[in-house]
């Protein structure tokens, strides 16, 4: 019996499906669909609101201080639109869905994901924490630190995910042999040469060859030569002065002297210093430094015990904590979060007028087919794509671990 005619609706589960399995990372974060484009569909450029908890702080004493409930959200524009175009003949949508999936869908949406994923990882230059080991090779220590800085910074233990470059996967797997592990996952380690999940804390562990490698700017150095320019500076920017001849890059860690972190809730000093992000590129004869998170030294959203210090220190990402990164050098990023440290969103896009073509929607991702046939050739040209934005709503629960 010949095989019924592949349907547009079915061709697009399917294709979203197989997208699915192979989105480590934004599988594994939070992922919104916006239901509201349903109907009409949406173009490049349309927004979407994301709300963030609430915020508040304790009063001590009888005396009631009431607090006004500040509702804030932030802005998510589905800004990306990508797709893959293909061409088939009417031949190859009678073959059934596994040998058209082999055939055309798998290929098709290894490279998509590839190319969402990449997009996607480049959320890594909006966390400010960081277990810098630059110099040395991935450690069950650095993972450790990781838990740390996600626990101090009151991250949720369950899910928490490790993602791992291809490099930090083996430096992971050779360091841990040595270890105890239960029979199962040493069998797995031997057999797939990969870290099993429930790793330190971290309950999915991925490898993902998307990994990035950050390079910092030239300004290095314990001391790299800046001075905070002013006290009591607050805010997403600090002013400087003295010796800035160096330049910083988008995604540097940087901190300042005096200005150490606080615990979440109650905002005692932690007695370290506060780490920042640098969130565009500095070039030299630099007069300020635009950073993340803003500096507030009051109030319930505090994050420092006081602001940077007037002529004070500023610091670029140190090795092993200890050792100032000196001059410009490449790192690879392996990271740690919580899945709601980032969102990824996807909507409806517009439903074409004419030809063969769906739209469906499958665990946050939406994704539309459209292909129009020329009856000369025999020949089906087909596009499938999908729009998306992404975005770091809460980098507080991720944090960085750079390594060689």
């Amino acid at each position: 019996m010949a095989n019924d005619l592949l349907t547009p609706t079915a061709v697009t589960r399917k294709a979203l499906q197989v997208l699915h399995q192979k989105l480590n990372f934004v599988g594994s974060i939070n992922r919104q669909y916006d239901s509201s484009f349903a109907k009409s569909g949406a173009k490049i450029g349309s927004e979407m609101k994301i709300r963030l908890p609430n915020e508040y702080s304790v009063r001590t004493g009888a005396a009631m201080s009431a607090q006004t409930t500040n509702e804030t959200s932030e802005t998510l524009t589905v800004s990306t639109q990508k797709g893959v175009d293909l061409d088939f003949t009417s031949v190859d949508l009678t073959l059934d869905m596994d040998d058209f999936s082999e055939r055309v869908l798998e290929p098709a949406m290894s490279v998509l994901a590839a190319n969402i994923e990449s997009d996607a990882l480049s959320m890594y230059k909006d966390v400010y924490n960081e277990v810098s080991d630059v110099g040395d090779t991935l450690s069950v220590a650095d993972v450790l630190n990781s838990q740390k800085k996600l626990t101090d910074s009151l991250a949720p233990l369950d899910p928490r995910c490790l993602l791992l470059s291809t490099k930090g996967n083996v430096d992971l797997v050779s360091a841990n042999v040595a270890l105890f592990n239960d029979r199962t996952k040493i069998s797995n380690q031997y057999r797939k040469g990969l870290i099993g999940n429930d790793f330190f804390g971290y309950d999915k562990v991925f490898q993902n060859t998307m990994m990035p490698i950050h390079t910092t700017g030239t300004e290095g150095g314990a001391d790299t030569g800046a001075d905070v320019n002013g006290a009591n500076q607050t805010g997403a920017s600090v002013t400087v002065d003295g010796t800035v001849t160096g330049t910083f890059k988008k995604g540097d860690i940087i901190s300042f002297a005096g200005c150490n972190a606080v615990h979440p809730e109650t905002k005692a000093d932690t007695g370290v210093l506060k780490q920042f992000v640098v969130t565009a590129d500095v070039a030299a004869s630099y007069s300020s430094i635009p950073i993340s998170p803003s500096i507030v030294n009051s109030g319930a959203k505090q994050n420092v015990s006081a602001s940077p210090t007037d002529d004070g220190i500023v610091y670029k990402q140190e090795s092993d904590e200890s050792t100032a990164i000196a001059g410009s050098a490449d790192y690879e990023i392996n990271l740690g979060y919580h899945r709601d440290a980032f969102t990824f969103a996807t909507a409806d896009l517009v439903m074409p007028d004419s030809g063969w073509y769906a739209r469906e929607a499958f665990d946050g991702l939406s994704m539309r087919i459209w292909k129009q046939g020329d009856i000369k050739s025999d020949d089906h040209l087909c596009r499938i794509d999908i729009l998306y934005g992404y975005k770091t709503i809460r980098p507080q629960l991720a944090c960085r671990i750079g390594v060689n």
